[in-house]
């Protein structure tokens, strides 16, 4: 089998399912495990399923976020992982600083966000954060699934904007790895396979089938694209990235070489 050879061009961590990426130059990775602090809180919809004590994986729909809720792109979050103090910048002002750690600081949070989601009087949003647990799209598939890490392929984003014409801006998809140097579209085939990220053994396990919240601009928050329609109608199907189950430990750094 020809290994075909790339590099790591970016890696980003969503401490906060639905809120800005934020970028690392690198990761320590452990086997069986997803990115640390990845998508560790959530905004969970006080009619669904989320109760605080839920260990079972629960689908996108259950929590606020892009694919229903666009207005969050047009914040400018971060966590600071070693304090649990989420700050938010609209138009580059301060609208938030409050430390999750404390009782006031998440209400503080949750009544930011129940104004920013403009929802009706006493209904609020849960802030959700289970000890071990990450609310990723995938978690409702298993705890297996629940730490696979996001990969995109930056030369297949470049051939849907060929195909189409368009700009498309490749933070769209919200992956945890995006690599460069490979052919467009080669990472749908390698299912199955034992890839190396960064001197870190990986597994691809799973394509990447996009949603609506595809369709939002990360930096105006507009719904502005239909990619999920560009995608199916340039190539037949939805898939955009792959999913990776870490085999090894190690640490990954911007840069380093990924071989598929």
């Amino acid at each position: 089998m020809v290994k075909r050879r790339g590099w790591v061009r970016e890696l980003f961590v969503y401490p906060v399912k639905g809120l800005s990426a934020q970028p690392l130059d690198r990761v320590v990775l452990r086997p069986g495990r997803g990115f640390p602090n990845d998508r560790m809180f959530a905004l969970a919809r006080p009619d669904g399923r989320y109760r605080p004590g839920t260990r079972a994986g629960l689908p996108k729909q259950e929590f606020f976020a892009l694919v229903s809720d666009h207005r969050f792109a047009a914040l400018d979050t971060h966590l600071d992982t070693e304090t649990d103090v989420l700050t938010a910048r609209v138009a580059g002002h301060d609208v938030l600083k409050a430390d999750l750690s404390t009782q006031e600081g998440r209400d503080d949070a949750v009544r930011f966000f129940t104004r920013v989601l403009d929802l009706p009087v006493g209904v609020a949003p849960l802030l959700a954060r289970e000890s071990g647990r990450r609310f990723t799209d995938a978690a409702a598939a298993g705890d297996g699934p629940m730490d696979w890490i996001s990969l995109i392929n930056l030369a297949s984003v470049r051939d849907l904007e060929s195909r189409t014409g368009t700009v498309v801006d490749p933070i769209r998809f919200r992956a945890n790895v995006y690599v460069d140097g490979l052919p467009a579209w080669s990472e749908l085939d390698t299912i199955g396979q034992e890839l190396d990220l960064g001197g870190v053994r990986v597994q691809a396990v799973r394509r990447t089938k996009r949603c609506a919240a595809t369709e939002v601009n990360p930096v105006t928050g507009c719904r502005d694209l239909p990619v999920c329609t560009m995608i199916d109608r340039t190539y037949g199907h939805q898939f955009m990235g792959i999913y990776l189950e870490v085999r090894t430990a190690g640490v990954v750094e911007k840069d380093s070489e990924f071989v598929a």
